[in-house]
């Protein structure tokens, strides 16, 4: 008699952010400059915007509730310069994890 067999599927890991930091994926970075000058990848700045993969549960506050992120999955950031100093390959992503308190602004259409 034939048993049936559970395939395990390859899925994605999913890296889930704790509190009020945020998962960032970077937008890609410019490889050539206005005037056509074609840069090498050491001298390409990295970008400072990028698309929110996943957010934390919110910041824990001194009465014990959490104050809910002003930021949602999908969302458009420009974070600070120097935030995420902690990159994550995830699947063929590379992400970064920032805090809340580092995105400057979301972009809207």
């Amino acid at each position: 008699m034939a048993t049936a067999t559970k395939k395990k599927t390859a899925s994605k890991p999913r890296l889930q952010p704790l509190g009020d930091r945020v998962v960032v994926k970077r937008d890609e970075s410019e490889e050539m400059t206005a005037g056509g000058i074609v840069l090498p990848g050491a001298a390409q700045d990295k970008p400072s915007r990028g698309i929110v993969v996943s957010v934390g549960n919110g910041r824990l506050l001194d009465d014990g509730t959490r104050a809910p992120l002003q930021v949602a999955e999908g969302d458009r950031v420009i974070f600070s310069r120097y935030a995420g100093n902690d990159t994550f390959q995830i699947g063929d992503d590379e992400v970064i994890l920032i805090r809340e308190d580092d995105i400057q602004a979301v972009l809207t259409d």
